[in-house]
């Protein structure tokens, strides 16, 4: 479902000349249905970059992403917007979403955003904010003034309110307690068990352990550096 071939990324700084940076080289990786993969590495090894190249947000240098068969690098913006709202599912950190908003509409929008009827849709996502222990009496409100602990939970609930075959997920586990941990983990049992294709950036050791199958080591990836400093 994920199919990564020897993918690069650079970065130019243009108020320093147009100095380019390679920050990712050769990178290769696969992540087959009902398979969750979690990326490691030191800070700043590029599991994010990694992450949001596969998902779009950032041009590649070089390289082959395929998601279900779809090649992402390069592709035209309408492609790339089209496997996003019916194949790649991401769950990123951080709730970005419209002022004002009822928090059960931002996390039913995905559904919507797929022809679902207005009640199915509502319905799912109350399902979901309940099972993240989202107290009902702040579903109507907009999830901007919730604390982070409930922003993430409300992201996680979009994230998986509808079945992605891929999945894409940004330490889904980070400062959540112990029970929301658990629902957390459930759901990404849930979607391993209907088939989909999970990348995941776990630093919860032993969430990661819990659900991962493999590991890559994105440090591989990085550029060997000269004396000097510079890629090589």
């Amino acid at each position: 479902m994920i199919h990564v071939e020897n993918l690069s990324k650079t970065f130019t700084l243009h108020n320093q000349g147009g100095t380019v940076i390679p920050v990712m080289a050769g990178a290769n990786l696969h992540v087959d249905p009902g398979e969750c993969v979690g990326l490691v590495g030191r800070s700043g090894s590029g599991k994010s970059t990694l992450m949001r190249m596969i998902h779009g947000n950032y041009l590649p240098a070089g390289g082959s992403i395929r998601i279900a068969g779809v090649q992402m690098a390069g592709a035209e913006p309408r492609r790339i917007i089209a496997l996003r709202r019916d194949t790649l599912g991401y769950v990123s950190q951080f709730l970005r979403v419209l002022p004002r908003v009822p928090t059960v509409e931002v996390v039913a929008e995905p559904l919507r955003a797929l022809g679902v009827a207005q009640s199915e849709a509502q319905a799912r996502a109350e399902c979901l904010l309940w099972r993240l222990n989202i107290p009902r009496r702040l579903w109507s409100l907009s999830p901007t003034t919730f604390s982070g602990g409930e922003q993430q939970r409300v992201n996680i609930a979009r994230g998986f309110v509808h079945p992605f075959p891929v999945l894409l997920l940004d330490e889904p586990t980070a400062s959540l307690d112990a029970q929301n941990r658990e629902v957390v983990l459930a759901l990404i049992f849930e979607a391993k068990a209907r088939g989909a294709a999970i990348l995941g950036i776990f630093h919860d050791e032993e969430a990661r352990a819990r659900v991962c199958d493999r590991l890559v080591d994105v440090t591989g990836f990085t550029p060997a550096k000269t004396a000097g400093g510079q890629a090589a």
